[in-house]
């Protein structure tokens, strides 16, 4: 079904100052003092994300998946998620997926399919978010970045749908791709 496009309006807020707070490899932040767009003052501080959000839902023959469990430092606690990471903006997105897919559970794939696009918080950043589908896996050794201690496991689509519905899986990029996962799935049945 091909719907119109929505309507797009003018931006309404005007820009005065802009100021760099602060600058990593990973983000930088930047104060911009405003008028908003009922005509006030005000000051609106934006997160920048330097690379692409990549997260890859990951499925086997027998409609098994594969999730990686790791302590999250923002929010202090384990999740269990999607394989996902960062992608460099000028590498090609596939590409940097399945990099991430094989460092965090030494998985490759011969068929990829990019299922979803999104920006994560875009009241607050511009983080941008390409999600993608493998299929037709190879198994290897994780390769971990030295700052990550992750575990692997496999666990059935279906369950890890019944996880992320029940609300027991939170994070944003698993949710999603579970999600658009599941419409796809019912599709070909």
């Amino acid at each position: 079904m091909k719907h119109k496009k929505l309507p797009v309006r003018e931006n309404p807020w005007i820009t005065h100052t802009t100021e760099k707070i602060y600058d990593s490899p990973w983000i930088g932040l930047t104060k911009h003092d405003v008028t908003n767009p009922n005509g006030h003052p005000g000051t609106y501080s934006v997160v920048h994300f330097k690379n692409l959000a990549i997260g890859v839902v990951v499925l086997d023959e027998e409609y098994n998946t594969y999730i990686v469990g790791q302590w999250r430092y923002p929010l202090n606690q384990y999740t269990w998620e999607i394989p996902e990471g960062g992608g460099n903006p000028e590498v090609a997105p596939v590409d940097s997926a399945k990099r991430e897919l094989l460092e965090e559970t030494g998985i490759t794939a011969k068929k990829w399919t990019q299922i979803l696009t999104m920006h994560l918080s875009n009241s607050a950043s511009d983080e941008y978010c390409i999600l993608f589908l493998a299929e037709d896996l190879e198994f290897g050794e994780a390769k971990p970045e030295e700052d990550e201690d992750i575990e692997v496991m496999k666990i059935p689509f279906e369950e890890l749908y019944d996880r992320v519905i029940d609300g027991e899986i939170t994070d944003s990029l698993t949710v999603a791709g579970v999600l658009r996962t599941k419409i796809i799935l019912d599709g070909r049945r």
